[in-house]
């Protein structure tokens, strides 16, 4: 695949709209429909939720899908342009030529065709064309009948630097060289031979078996590249990246055949062994191209790709891990106290009231080396009663499992405090403790008590709370310091976004992070949206909004239906139906004699309605039903109910797990080969695919999600390694005679070195390692 495309039936190319429309299977129509509300500058929140019958109903991943290709093709458009305009001022563009540009469909296709005559420094074949030998490569080329030797006879000219034959033939070889490395066509068929036939391998660095030892499955590997799943070519290449590892991308050629990329060559240039006199040096020249430039250029071109695609399957899988992380069952408005596990820095303690306030704080030493556990107690104990705590949440870090215990004696001790404790994940806390948001919300408080706050705070609402770090720190993903950071973020932002507004955010109680994630807005609104509310009260009205600085009519289409306004003077301010559409609201209860306050919430009247009864030229059915859907819950939230894991009691670490136990865990993290599960030992244990079900599943997402709750069998323990397998497959037993992935993993007989060449995706393997 060359990433070209041709239609006999279409004199120029297709246009954007219709590319993409392809691609994704939908309508022309339908994507020109988005460019124009993106270039209006419409947001993808907006566009889904209020614009369908423009967009024919498309949802936020095609929105999003969309998007990211508008931007690819934008880009080669213009770098098309550019291509074309740098080879007509050299004189050299043709109508063929322009075609071909024209019809180049990927970046890499463009390249290829700019290649030729992009300006690069001398070359060999540059200064050998100086010297006046390109006619001699010419006539060698076209005419194998002639003797190489004989021709070059008439091209030595000392001072030009041709000495004798061999140099005017050494020069020939040299221009044809460089013709072959840039005939687009065959470098787009060498590199597609290399992708299709081509095996990544890797070996150990001498010397580096200790350092690298994490990397131990691929010091002799190696995989076809169109197999290998993304979390093994990320490994290898930071195994190579971290200089432990030599890797190389190389076609298998069995013994006495030609190389698939070499016959390529050939075919191309017409160039064959029939007995000529010129054969053997053309072949010659053929087996130099491809080793001194396609064989390294089409490695480095497959490696690349390959890279792509690993980073665009494990930005998916961080993508996927995030929505679920942001869109878990929040607490909700209770009074939570936070916990920061910690031994010799002691426990760091904050309560937070139900609208996530700071009440107070406190340090306690339950753990090494003061030990003091009843003291700890008292202080939990008095605050505690002093403002009625209802949540305990505790960090899942170093000493979170001691300290949940001492939780739980407390809650022994004195069962008239009702508390219940949550364990939830650190992840980022510390990111946010030392943030420049944390500083402007807590300037007096210590680094170490803020991240109290955020673990007591992610709990009453994981969403509002998790906005206000980097995504990528909350590490919920693969190897998410190896991908490609542009498009990680890209990814992750658009995740954020789209979680933010699918649940809607109460514009009297959000934070500044949160707000600015609200479609439409930015940090400089967000910030002038909270300094409003705090020098003129509560917002009453979403129409209030408008006096705030830099809240244009822009803004306020694309933010206001996502915003809430709960007891206002308009009870569908608390509601996700856009201001724009209170008229087909109005419209509703006048038709029904009803006021609109009586119809919000009457499921039985709302069910009776037909949509087409109000729909018209500005809102058509699709956006109709969304507003009585909201009518008869306004305001609801997508997220589930809170539920929470109860680890067993006396399972600590490691060392206590015993094969065959079955217990209650979170999913922390949800990858390509499986899940991995907390199960309150300061060890996640990981689930591998294999085990995630009783019937055949091909994606782990498709059994679980980050935060969910799941009951395990644990299958193996490598205590010394800290290794946990788990099961959650029915009564923890696998099929009879399915392969014991875990235990081979275990085994102390390592397979020979040939057939180490492919390692286990096991529970144990250094998948686990890299995490």
């Amino acid at each position: 695949m060359t990433g070209q495309v041709r239609s006999s039936s279409q004199a120029s190319p297709p246009s954007i709209a219709r590319i993409i429309a392809d691609e994704l299977g939908v309508q022309e129509r339908q994507v020109q429909a988005v460019m124009e509300l993106l270039e209006e500058g419409a947001t993808v929140p907006f566009i889904a939720r209020y614009r369908k019958e423009r967009t024919g109903g498309l949802d936020d991943t095609q929105l999003r899908n969309l998007a990211e290709r508008l931007d690819y093709l934008t880009d080669l458009a213009k770098r098309r342009e550019t291509v074309l305009s740098a080879i007509r001022e050299q004189g050299k563009l043709t109508p063929a030529l322009e075609r071909e540009i024209n019809w180049a469909m990927t970046k890499v296709a463009l390249e290829d065709l700019y290649a030729p005559y992009k300006q690069k420094r001398r070359t060999k074949a540059t200064i050998a064309k100086e010297a006046g030998l390109e006619p001699l490569a010419e006539r060698l080329l076209a005419n194998p009948s002639l003797s190489p030797f004989d021709e070059a006879k008439a091209f030595i000219a000392s001072g030009k630097g041709v000495k004798d034959m061999d140099a005017a033939l050494e020069g020939a070889r040299d221009i044809l060289v460089e013709r072959i490395a840039e005939t687009p066509r065959l470098v787009g068929k060498v590199r597609e031979t290399v992708w299709k036939e081509g095996k990544l391998g890797s070996s150990l660095v001498k010397g580096k078996e200790q350092e690298g030892a994490k990397f131990s499955d691929y010091f002799d590997f190696d995989e076809p590249v169109t197999q290998m799943p993304s979390h093994r070519a990320l490994a290898v290449l930071r195994g190579q990246k971290e200089g432990v590892l030599k890797v190389k991308l190389a076609v298998p050629v069995e013994q006495g055949r030609e190389h698939p990329a070499l016959r390529e060559i050939r075919t191309e240039f017409g160039i064959a062994k029939k007995g000529r006199p010129g054969d053997d040096w053309l072949m010659d020249t053929a087996e130099a191209a491809w080793k001194s430039k396609m064989e390294p250029s089409s490695s480095r071109d497959v490696i690349s790709r390959v890279k792509e695609g690993a980073d665009r399957d494990a930005i998916k899988v961080f993508s996927r891990n995030m929505h679920d992380l942001l869109m878990a069952a929040p607490a909700g408005p209770k009074v939570v106290m936070g916990i920061d596990p910690g031994i010799r820095t002691g426990c760091k303690v904050a309560i937070v009231d139900a609208t996530g306030k700071l009440l107070e704080t406190a340090t306690i030493y339950p753990h090494e080396p003061k030990k003091d556990w009843a003291g700890s107690l008292m202080t939990l104990a008095t605050l505690c009663k002093r403002h009625k705590v209802e949540l305990v949440s505790v960090g899942n870090g170093t000493a979170g499992r001691e300290t949940e215990k001492l939780v739980g004696d407390l809650g022994t001790k004195l069962p008239e405090l009702k508390l219940t404790k949550i364990m939830v994940s650190e992840a980022g806390a510390s990111v946010y403790s030392a943030s420049e948001l944390a500083a402007k919300e807590f300037p007096e408080l210590d680094v170490s008590l803020r991240g109290a706050v955020s673990i007591a705070r992610r709990l009453q609402d994981p969403l509002a709370e998790l906005v206000k770090i980097e995504p990528k720190a909350i590490g919920v993903g693969q190897y998410q310091h190896d991908v490609d950071q542009a498009g990680l973020a890209r990814s992750l932002d658009g995740v954020v976004e789209d979680c933010v507004n699918a649940v809607g955010v109460d514009v009297n109680t959000a934070s500044v992070a949160l707000l600015a994630r609200v479609a439409g807005l930015n940090a400089t609104i967000a910030a002038n949206i909270v300094a409003y509310r705090e020098q003129n009260g509560p917002f009453k009205a979403r129409t209030e909004l408008k006096k705030v600085p830099r809240f244009g009519p822009k803004a306020f289409e694309q933010a206001a239906g996502f915003l809430r306004i709960m007891n206002g003077k308009n009870p569908l301010d608390a509601s996700a139906v856009h201001p724009e559409a209170y008229p087909v609201v109005e419209k509703i209860a006048k038709a029904a004699g009803r006021k609109v306050e009586t119809i919000i919430g009457d499921k039985a009247f709302i069910s009776k309605l037909k949509p087409e009864d109000f729909a018209d030229a500005t809102f058509g059915v699709p956006t109709i039903k969304d507003i009585l859907k909201e009518l008869e819950k306004p305001g609801r939230d997508p997220r589930p109910e809170f539920k929470t894991a109860t680890f067993q009691e006396g399972i600590d670490k490691v060392t206590d797990l015993k094969p065959g136990m079955r217990l209650e865990g979170v999913v922390t993290n949800v990858t390509a080969f499986g899940a991995f599960v907390d199960i309150g030992v300061h060890q996640d244990g990981l689930v591998h695919i294999s085990e995630m079900s009783d019937t055949f599943i091909k994606d782990p997402h498709d059994a679980v999600k980050t935060g969910q709750v799941v009951s395990v069998t644990v299958m193996e323990v490598d205590v010394a390694r800290k290794r946990i397998g788990l099961s959650m497959k029915q009564g923890g037993k696998r099929p009879s005679g399915a392969p014991d992935k875990a235990a081979s993993a275990l085994s102390s007989k390592a397979p020979p070195a040939k057939e180490q060449s492919k390692p286990s995706d096991s529970p144990f393997s250094v998948l686990s390692r890299l995490k």
